[in-house]
């Protein structure tokens, strides 16, 4: 079974085109705790989002899953990857923020203020409105704001979890990703053991501005999954 794991803001939904282009194994798309309309219930952290997933595969009757992580869904693999690792078979993420500091969360968080988006980018805003409700997208974007703080304050993969990874692992980026950069990548791609990093040409942060294709002949491509 492959499982897809959407971005920070992001739903199931948004990794429809990619679930499209697959061949026809198994695979799933699944919307983390508080996205896609699911409640709040509770702060995001990487322990709710991992429990979001491993109550699906206990739900789904699933030992063991190859996972695809778009973004911050690349950073919840490689946590499950490390924390759990008789659930995950192979790790494939894309364009996954890796270098985590509070500088960075402070720079990073202010992109998910709810009231900005809404001023700049009106679209976007009504977007996410219809990808998250019932639930209300503001909510979601202010609770991934202090998720990410958490992660630059020591929260997230501490620098030795990446040795202790022992599954396959590609790390992913679009070449032009201004977001991730090409030396937080391979230096992490380098700390695990059965690591490589690969770069898809011309490609961009947002999943919808990296080539499909090239996503999924990675996916599928020079690994040996299970149907």
């Amino acid at each position: 079974m492959l499982l897809l794991l959407h971005g920070a803001l992001g739903s199931a939904s948004q990794l429809q085109p990619l679930s499209s282009q697959l061949s026809e194994r198994s695979h799933a798309s699944l919307d983390l705790p508080g996205h896609g309309g699911l409640p709040i219930l509770a702060p995001f952290s990487m322990e709710l989002f991992a429990e979001g997933v491993l109550h699906f595969l206990d739900q789904e009757d699933i030992p063991q899953a190859d996972i695809f992580g778009y973004s911050m869904g690349g950073y919840v693999a490689l946590w499950l990857a490390w924390k759990h690792p008789e659930r995950v078979r192979s790790v494939v993420t894309l364009n996954t923020k890796l270098d985590w500091t509070p500088d960075v969360a402070t720079r990073m968080s202010g992109m998910f203020d709810p009231e900005k988006i809404e001023a700049k980018v009106p679209a976007f805003a009504e977007a996410l409105a219809q990808a998250h409700a019932p639930t209300d997208w503001k909510q979601v974007a202010r609770y991934t704001a202090h998720f990410l703080h958490d992660l630059g304050n020591g929260l997230g993969l501490p620098t030795e979890a990446y040795a202790q990874i022992t599954c396959p692992v590609t790390i992913l980026r679009g070449e032009f990703d201004h977001t991730v950069s090409t030396e937080e990548s391979q230096q992490t791609a380098a700390m695990i053991p059965n690591a490589v990093y690969k770069e898809i040409p011309g490609g961009k942060h947002a999943i919808e501005q990296v080539d499909t294709a090239a996503i999924v002949q990675t996916i599928e491509g020079g690994r040996s999954y299970e149907l």
